[in-house]
C-alpha cells in the first residue's frame, strides 16, 4: 500500500438546490464536492498556471463511490481528502464525506486522476508539481 498524504478538510454547505424532492443530496452532487476538495488541495491558481503555461490538466480515469448514509439539506459537511502518487502519470484520491458530529463517513470514494496535455494525451506530471504534491505527506 502506498503512503497517503495528510488529511485535508473542505467544508461544503448543502443547499436546497443540491437535493432531490425529499431533501437528500442527489448522488451526482457528491462527485462535485469531491472535485472541489481535490482542487482545493492543489490550488486553483496552480491548476490554472499548469494549463496556461504547460497545457497540462487532470482527468478522472476511474471512480468508485459508495453512499452509506444520506446527506441532507442544510448540513455543513466535511469532505476529507487524502491521496497518493501512483506514478508520474496518476494520482489516487481517497475521499470521505462526514455529516456534522458523525463518527463514520456518509459517502466514500476512490478517484484515480491522470495528467493529460491539451491534446488529451497521457503526460507525465512536471517534476515541480511532483515535488509540491510530495510535500503534502
Amino acid at each position: 500500500m502506498h503512503n497517503l498524504s495528510q488529511t485535508f478538510h473542505f467544508p461544503v454547505q448543502i443547499y436546497y438546490e443540491d437535493t432531490d424532492f425529499s431533501g437528500v443530496v442527489y448522488h451526482p452532487n457528491f462527485l462535485k464536492y469531491f472535485e472541489r476538495a481535490r482542487e482545493h488541495v492543489i490550488g486553483a491558481a496552480r491548476l490554472k498556471q499548469l494549463w496556461e503555461q504547460e497545457q497540462l490538466g487532470f482527468a478522472v480515469y476511474k471512480s468508485e463511490m459508495t453512499c452509506q448514509e444520506g446527506v441532507e439539506f442544510s448540513d455543513i459537511i466535511d469532505v476529507r481528502t487524502r491521496f497518493f502518487i501512483e506514478s508520474q502519470y496518476r494520482t489516487v484520491w481517497h475521499q470521505e464525506i462526514y455529516r456534522p458530529n458523525a463518527t463514520k463517513p456518509a459517502v466514500i470514494a476512490k478517484i484515480e486522476m491522470v495528467c493529460m496535455n491539451s491534446k488529451r494525451h497521457l503526460t507525465a506530471m512536471p517534476d515541480t508539481l511532483m515535488a509540491e504534491l510530495t510535500q503534502q505527506f
